[in-house]
């Protein structure tokens, strides 16, 4: 069968053949239809993801849509051994399988999973989002935070404050569903009116200076509990947070990500957010490629539009 191939660590792929699957007790065959990029899975295929596991020659990718033996619609995470999603077919678990609602087109699906989890299971299983709070997305102009937004609202949320670097995606998301849109450089300022106002759940895409200035914030809002539920970092791995931070106010702090949520609970939440898409119109703006363009689309950016390839 035709699949993307990585031979050694910190090569990209090559589109070739590799020996097609066999169903087993455990693990069904799954013909593929669509399965995106991701940075997660860039980096557990370059083995720099805390989470990579791979044994060389694999095929990367983690996540897809398509059709079981019998013809059924599915979409599947494929985390284990040397079958990623990025082939004609690929072998997934039992468990790691979660039939697709039939108003959910396979491509779109494949689309907006794996940012749609990040929030749904930020929001449902982490922070407890409950109807009528407040949620502020730092890093909203990217494709998961711009997802998170029709999320956050589908699940509840009164308010939705989006922050980002980009002005003009920002002036969108006020059409998209954001109440309000702040820059980066405009957080210090802004943020302590804000916080006194009440925000109740962040969700941080980014780390580095601007989650620093939000937590600084929120402590100094009053004693109200603000959950901070890190998902990203796509400004920096660390910041200098001072543990005052944490002794003198209600802010708690916690992640969400492979790990945080069982893997139980990852696949109910995603099962959540796919049958939820059935009814809403989540969306993220996507690009549809043939995988044989797997080494050409690879390192090109698609922070805010996903690569989906289709088979």
């Amino acid at each position: 069968m035709k699949a993307a191939i990585i031979a050694q660590p910190g090569e990209k792929p090559h589109y070739g053949d590799f020996p097609e699957p066999q169903a087993t007790a455990e693990q069904l065959r799954v013909r593929v239809k669509a399965a995106a990029i991701s940075q997660l899975a860039k980096s557990r295929a370059a083995g720099t993801h805390y989470s990579s596991a791979a044994h060389y020659p694999f095929i990367p990718g983690i996540d897809g849509t398509g059709y079981l033996d019998n013809g059924d619609a599915v979409y599947f995470l494929a985390f284990d051994g040397s079958w990623g999603s990025m082939a004609e077919t690929t072998l997934v678990r039992r468990k790691s399988l979660i039939p697709l609602p039939p108003t959910l087109d396979p491509v779109i699906a494949a689309a907006i999973a794996n940012p749609g989890m990040s929030s749904w299971a930020a929001l449902t299983r982490r922070a407890a989002l409950r109807p009528g709070e407040t949620v502020l997305i730092n890093g909203a102009t990217s494709t998961s935070g711009r997802l998170a937004i029709h999320i956050a609202r589908s699940l509840g949320a009164r308010k939705i404050i989006a922050t980002g670097r980009n002005k003009e995606t920002l002036q969108q998301l006020q059409h998209e569903g954001a109440d309000i849109t702040l820059t980066l450089d405009a957080l210090p300022t802004a943020l302590p009116d804000l916080m006194a106002q009440g925000v109740d759940v962040v969700l941080d895409y980014l780390w580095g200076d601007s989650a620093l200035a939000i937590m600084t914030a929120a402590v100094r809002g009053g004693d109200k509990v603000v959950r901070f539920v890190q998902i990203g970092s796509l400004s920096g791995q660390e910041i200098p947070l001072h543990s005052k931070l944490l002794r003198s106010s209600g802010l708690t702090l916690m992640g969400s990500g492979l790990g945080s949520v069982s893997d139980g609970e990852l696949i109910a939440s995603i099962g959540e957010m796919l049958r939820a898409a059935g009814a809403h119109p989540f969306s993220v703006p996507f690009r549809t490629r043939p995988l044989s363009e797997v080494a050409q689309a690879w390192d090109e950016d698609d922070s805010r539009c996903r690569t989906v390839f289709t088979l």
